[in-house]
């Protein structure tokens, strides 16, 4: 979560999200998603989802978001912003949970619909994968 006194614009970060999803490639489930994170260092990366024919190569947009994060040499992530299509709103998939958990102990989370009309729901990464697999786990 964000440390004490750190504050969040989160209007700006899901207008980032809301930006990018426009770029969305999403044209076999017709469902585009924006994702923007924050880093600690106060710079957004946003992402969109890019679908393929062959479905197991498309890209999620938090990951994607996180893919920008890293190359732009990143690696502390603060708060996440996602922005689905309506009416109801959608949560990131298990792998994006998990990629998240690579980068961040826990991470607040807001969820939006494009079209605004559904409220903006709160959450956390560890309220969404309570049991994450961590990298201590793999240490001998």
């Amino acid at each position: 979560m964000t440390a004490p006194g750190e504050s969040i614009d989160w209007e700006k970060l899901a207008q980032a999200a809301l930006a990018v999803q426009a770029r969305a490639h999403a044209p076999y489930s017709g469902y585009p998603v924006g994702a923007a994170l924050l880093a600690a260092s106060g710079r957004v990366f946003a992402g969109c989802n890019v679908e393929n024919a062959s479905y197991g190569l498309s890209i999620c947009a938090e990951r994607s978001a996180i893919v920008q994060m890293v190359a732009a040499g990143e690696d502390r992530p603060i708060a996440l912003s996602v922005v689905t299509p309506g009416p109801i709103i959608g949560t990131p998939c298990g792998t994006c949970r998990q990629t998240l958990a690579e980068f961040a102990e826990d991470l607040p989370i807001e969820l939006r619909v494009a079209d605004g009309a559904a409220p903006p729901r709160m959450t956390s990464l560890s309220a969404l994968l309570p049991d994450a697999f961590r990298a201590v786990a793999l240490k001998r």
